[in-house]
């Protein structure tokens, strides 16, 4: 099965840093974000090869510039036309797999790739999205009672009344035929444009990663905000 990271995003939302690297490169522990992410997904026998997105004529060139030459890790230039519009030029490394991983490289989480893999097929889906129905707050909360506070909470684990996505993905190879029947839009969005409408078929199925941490890596200040659950995830992904 192929991995496929897209890390070609323009990491807006972790400037000034994603100015000078991109934020696959954001350090954790002496090594860039996508290090840990490809190591582990790695560690799966079910994951033959892993797929890079980026744009290597940019800053992603750190990327490539990092790996190397390695054998089992491919990389392909990010083409400016979406998160789906982006997986039109892989198709011919994705012919002969009934699924692959899709990981947006600012999710570091322990997520069981085969059993996320087994949901997949057992529910029959076109696609499988990671997802969560606990977070643990950065903010204090507090009980209010007619105006007063009875109660304070320093960052507590909420139950989320509905469950929200994760940047993680098992997708079928019908997914790539659906976006191909949207090839003439100049950008082809995975959620709007692909993964919307298939809600409605009820092809989506959806993992939940139970009591695992999830962090979104958007920059080095969040990370270092929460040294310890990256550590956490880090130590749950066997790295």
């Amino acid at each position: 099965m192929k991995a496929v990271i897209l890390a070609g995003g323009k990491g807006t939302r972790g400037r000034p840093y994603t100015e000078y690297f991109p934020k696959a490169m954001t350090p954790i522990n002496g090594k860039p974000l996508i290090d840990y992410i490809v190591k582990y997904l790695k560690s799966f026998d079910t994951v033959n090869e892993v797929i890079i997105i980026s744009d290597f004529t940019g800053l992603g060139g750190q990327i490539k510039n990092y790996f190397g030459s390695q054998q089992d890790i491919v990389f392909v230039q990010d083409s400016q036309s979406g998160t789906g519009g982006d997986l039109l030029h892989i198709t011919n490394r994705l012919k002969n797999e009934s699924e692959f991983v899709l990981w947006f490289v600012d999710n570091l989480c322990a997520i069981d790739i085969d059993k996320m893999r087994n949901l997949f097929r057992e529910k029959n889906s076109s696609a499988c999205i990671a997802t969560r129905t606990r977070r643990k707050e950065e903010t204090g909360f507090a009980t209010v009672e007619n105006g007063i506070i009875k109660e304070f909470k320093e960052k507590p684990i909420i139950n989320l009344q509905m469950s929200e996505c994760l940047g993680v993905y098992m997708l079928g190879k019908d997914i790539i035929k659906r976006i191909k029947s949207k090839q003439k839009q100049k950008e082809i969005n995975l959620s709007y444009d692909i993964l919307q409408p298939l809600s409605k078929e009820e092809k989506i199925s959806a993992f939940d990663i139970g009591q695992k941490e999830w962090i979104d890596a958007e920059s080095p200040m969040i990370l270092e905000r929460n040294e310890k659950t990256v550590k956490k995830i880090i130590k749950q992904m066997g790295l």
